[in-house]
């Protein structure tokens, strides 16, 4: 039996199960199986490992995708650069880290993309945060990150103003904030100050439509979720898993 699973906490809501058994069961896999591994703290992946010798992958959510590294055997040369992995091969006990996360965010941000995206703001710094500068990066976008504080990397929610966001027609939401079960939350921007020029992209999937993106939509703004890159950075999960060395 092969088996894959997702580490993170807490897992009440995961995409990944749902998804991946669903495939196995479609494609006549009876050979692959796909379980969670809520553990409070990421030391406890040895103890999932030591007792689930079978695991052939994993997936890596909230809030480990920056401290599994330090765990990581080999790192492809994205984490290096990132600093975030969401994609762990085990090859004869040796964990390779991957990222999933870039491609996935990549092909579904060019969904609505125009020209005049020309700046973003990126509210968040975690793990998902990294991948989604790395695409901005790629692309060409320039971009402020937002967080709870300023510092020398990050601006405060508290200093975000009208020029800002009239500055930043692209907007991208890499915190839990709005997430299932707790999805009467929502990211802290002047809302009010959002145009038809804007694009507001939330990586969340569950609910379809949180509150950032509803506010985002009443103001005419284009909206995209997080269902899309889910499901391409977990096929590519699965190509990774199974590509030889």
């Amino acid at each position: 039996m092969r088996l894959f699973g997702l580490i993170g906490y807490p897992l009440s809501h995961s995409f990944s199960k749902k998804y991946f058994t669903q495939k196995f069961e479609e494609e006549g896999l009876n050979n692959c199986r796909y379980e969670n591994f809520s553990i409070p703290s990421v030391n406890e992946l040895k103890k999932v490992l030591e007792k689930n010798p079978d695991l052939t992958g994993l997936n890596v959510t909230i809030p480990y995708k920056e401290k599994i590294i330090p765990f990581l055997d080999v790192s492809s040369v994205i984490i290096k650069q990132i600093g975030a992995c969401n994609c762990i091969k085990i090859i004869d006990g040796k964990l390779h880290g991957y990222n999933t996360d870039v491609i996935g965010f990549e092909k579904t941000l060019d969904i609505k993309l125009l020209p005049h995206h020309k700046k973003a703001l990126v509210l968040g710094s975690g793990g998902a945060s990294k991948a989604v500068q790395f695409v901005l990066r790629k692309k060409g976008i320039e971009f402020i990150v937002i967080s709870r504080s300023n510092n020398s990397t990050t601006l405060s929610y508290e200093n975000l103003n009208s020029k800002i966001i009239h500055e930043h027609l692209l907007i991208i939401n890499t915190t839990p904030l709005g997430m299932q079960p707790l999805t009467e939350l929502y990211p802290s921007i002047p809302y009010f100050n959002l145009t038809t020029q804007h694009y507001l992209y939330d990586l969340i999937y569950n609910p379809e439509k949180t509150i950032f993106l509803q506010k985002g939509e009443m103001m005419g703004a284009a909206i995209q979720n997080g269902a899309e890159m889910l499901v391409i950075q977990a096929e590519e999960s699965w190509k990774i898993w199974n590509t030889l060395n």
